[in-house]
């Protein structure tokens, strides 16, 4: 995969507007999780130690385009960025209306893009007002290159236009090169573990999937439907009837792991207002998945005969991982993900673990550091699997010829 790198521009004494992904969780004007800061930062500091003038703009949260709101406000990440930058980080509210003054080795924050009219409908007009703010643009923002919007594509293919140098930031360049590593001529055999709700989500992932994988676990409501294609009854669990068929033929294209038995509670113990909270009291009962009772739901694997899932991760050669294969949030209905987890750590393959859940039950088990590379990326990392080409991205492939290397 051909693109610009912003490592291998020149940056001295150029404006250079970075697209970051800064969408953290923040309440009462306290960051809760900075994880995706924490990712950005590398990026910032790079360009600042190349002598460029640095302009961030972001996301926050989905406000109502064109109206201002506290709540959103990129006020406390701008706090956020001057500690850990060491330097006064500002952030400019009137940059749609006014210039931005910048000098090189400064940084200027850009209040939310989605307080701007146009900013989802990619505007041409505002994507140029990004484009001329800038001498070199720079998409770092994996999370968001799905969608085709004014701060991702669209300022891309205006600077592209006016013959500025359009270039993947460091986090961007990671991602796609994990996911290129994990999908174009994989190291086999390649496993891939998919979680969720339902197969109607992601149906375009395990499509895409069973063409390349040896072997798919699935895990949540997934691996309901598709024990039900294997004509065993589910009882009360979540699972999705006409999709049985879809299942059915995706076993066809490659083999897919299921538990032989299974973590189930009596529907009745279960408050679905207060889900996690009323799981903490359910009592686990193991059972065969050709044994399940009407009032029974399925919420995990279970652990202690699932080694043959177990063994699959750890000797497969790559991993592809997104999404839990229990309630791994509440401690009797987690052991199948942390155990999985743990396999995947045990791997000497290369694993690249994509998902909010997923990245979530990584940091709980603790097995970050077995992992070989955690996407930054939610909604882009399943389409990039499902083999759609992602706006921003595309736009720097096809203008890679005509920046520098």
């Amino acid at each position: 995969m051909n693109f610009a790198r912003m490592e291998h521009q020149d940056l001295t004494g150029k404006t250079v507007l970075i697209r970051e992904d800064l969408n953290a969780p923040i309440q009462k004007g306290v960051i809760t999780n900075d994880a995706r800061l924490q990712a950005c930062l590398p990026t910032i500091q790079m360009a600042l130690d190349k002598g460029a003038a640095v302009v961030i703009c972001s996301h926050l949260g989905r406000p109502s385009e064109g109206v201002y709101s506290d709540e959103y406000s990129l006020q406390p990440i701008a706090d956020y960025l001057s500690q850990k930058l060491a330097l006064p980080v500002r952030l400019n509210k009137d940059y749609v209306t006014n210039r931005v003054d910048i000098k090189p080795g400064e940084v200027v924050l850009l209040e939310n893009v989605r307080f701007n009219q146009g900013e989802k409908s990619n505007n041409e007009t505002l994507a140029q007002h990004y484009a001329d703010m800038c001498d070199v643009f720079v998409m770092d923002a994996f999370g968001t290159a799905h969608r085709a919007q004014a701060s991702t594509e669209g300022v891309s293919r205006a600077a592209a236009l006016d013959g500025k140098v359009v270039c993947a930031g460091p986090l961007l360049s990671a991602e796609l090169d994990a996911l290129d590593k994990a999908l174009t001529n994989p190291k086999s055999p390649l496993v891939a573990i998919v979680g969720g709700s339902k197969v109607s989500t992601k149906l375009d992932v395990l499509t895409s999937l069973a063409k390349i994988c040896e072997q798919i676990i699935v895990g949540g409501g997934i691996a309901n439907t598709f024990i039900a294609a294997k004509g065993h009854s589910v009882g009360a669990s979540l699972y999705e009837p006409d999709m049985v068929d879809t299942a059915r033929r995706i076993m066809e294209d490659t083999q897919v792991l299921l538990p032989e038995y299974v973590l189930v509670a009596n529907k009745g113990d279960i408050d679905f207002d207060n889900f996690i909270n009323s799981l903490e009291t359910c009592v686990p009962h193991r059972r065969h998945i050709h044994n399940i009772a009407d009032d029974e739901m399925i919420l995990d694997i279970d652990a202690d005969s699932a080694a043959h899932i177990f063994s699959a991760v750890e000797q497969a050669a790559t991993i592809l991982w997104n999404g839990p294969v229990g309630v791994f949030e509440v401690e009797a209905f987690g052991r199948g993900t942390q155990r999985l987890a743990e396999a995947v750590s045990r791997s000497e393959g290369f694993s690249i673990a994509g998902g909010g859940d997923t990245i979530a039950a990584i940091h709980k088990f603790g097995i970050e550091d077995g992992v070989s590379y955690m996407s930054t990326g939610g909604g882009a990392f399943l389409e990039f699997v499902e083999g759609k080409t992602l706006p921003a991205v595309a736009v720097l492939i096809e203008h890679y010829p005509k920046t520098p290397a």
